[in-house]
């Protein structure tokens, strides 16, 4: 080969690997500035908590501040669009929830598609619903509620935090599994579903740990069982629906996401950062008191996970009927 000739082959390789060291060097000093997480839940929910605590480390691990920016609204809708009009450079991100895998089919007038227009960086946390009844309902068990169900067809009202919420869904889940009847009453918020149900305004009501779980400890509710596969930490003596009906699961589900075209390194690195956070014992208890549980997974299982989610919610907002007024 002739010095010519290696002089070439050297000149072309190095401007083959020019286009990939932008890329390269962009992710190696990200984040450069601030970084914005939009949340489509108020401050103080669950979500936002969870936000929050992986915010900080995000900001203790990378040095730059990791702010969390409230856009309730439109069941979430408002957050989602933000991110996905956002410039793809992994400064604005998406705490995604378990609304946007409802509103990819209850909402058919949105100008985005969840699954195509985020892109999928990290699963952080799961957590289940508890469903609590009225002390004075007359059943302590899954089965006695189902019986009791059965026996008292279309007299039992559950409340929930609205139309299309979880805990609606979750509500109209156990319907079709355990066969039976039962009313949906939607209210503004999971603590004034909560309220209603100590009222004596409703009968029954799926609702997040957070909420519920003082009045359960405080005798003014009682918990039949929770919603996920197994067991919760949270509230350990209580069985799962699913073990009185087979297959039955309803959780709660924070993740983070990116507009699409975020550059794969910048999501790679942030995958990695929130999977050795949720690997920190003080991380894992503080999800524990959200009634949640850390979920690590890589940006392609979290993607299968969420597309997964919306073809669940959507054959039971299909075969509820469930529309938005």
């Amino acid at each position: 080969m002739t010095l010519a000739r290696r002089a070439f082959i050297r000149l072309a390789a190095g401007a083959a690997a020019l286009p990939a060291m932008p890329r390269i060097a962009f992710a190696q000093i990200y984040p450069g500035r601030p970084v914005h997480i939009v949340i489509g839940l108020g401050p103080g929910s669950a979500g936002d908590l969870i936000a929050r605590l992986i915010g900080q480390r995000l900001s203790e691990r990378l040095g730059q501040p990791f702010i969390i920016e409230n856009r309730p609204g439109a069941g979430g809708s408002l957050a989602a669009e933000a991110v996905v009009r956002a410039s793809p450079d992994g400064y604005t991100l998406l705490m995604t929830n378990s609304a946007d895998a409802v509103n990819a089919t209850l909402n058919e007038k949105l100008s985005f598609n969840v699954i195509r227009d985020i892109a999928p960086v990290a699963s952080i946390a799961r957590g289940p619903l508890v469903q609590v009844v009225h002390p004075a309902f007359p059943a302590t068990t899954i089965p006695e509620f189902i019986a009791y169900a059965k026996a008292n067809p279309g007299k039992i009202s559950f409340g929930s935090s609205g139309i299309g919420s979880l805990g609606q869904l979750a509500g109209e889940l156990f319907e079709a599994a355990a066969g039976v009847d039962m009313v949906h009453v939607p209210y503004r918020g999971p603590a004034a579903a909560v309220m209603g149900l100590i009222g004596g305004q409703v009968q029954v009501v799926f609702s997040v740990i957070p909420t519920a779980i003082e009045h359960v400890r405080a005798g003014t509710l009682r918990a039949l069982a929770v919603t996920s596969a197994v067991r919760s930490e949270a509230l350990p003596d209580l069985p799962t629906v699913g073990d009185f009906l087979p297959g039955y699961e309803a959780s709660f589900m924070a993740g983070l996401g990116a507009p699409k075209n975020t550059p794969a390194e910048i999501v790679g690195r942030l995958n990695k950062e929130i999977n050795i956070a949720l690997a920190d014992p003080g991380i894992t208890r503080r999800l524990a008191d959200l009634g949640t549980v850390p979920v690590p997974m890589t940006s392609a299982d979290f993607g299968k996970f969420r597309a997964d989610e919306v073809e669940k919610w959507r054959k039971v907002i299909h075969a509820a009927n469930i529309k938005l007024n």
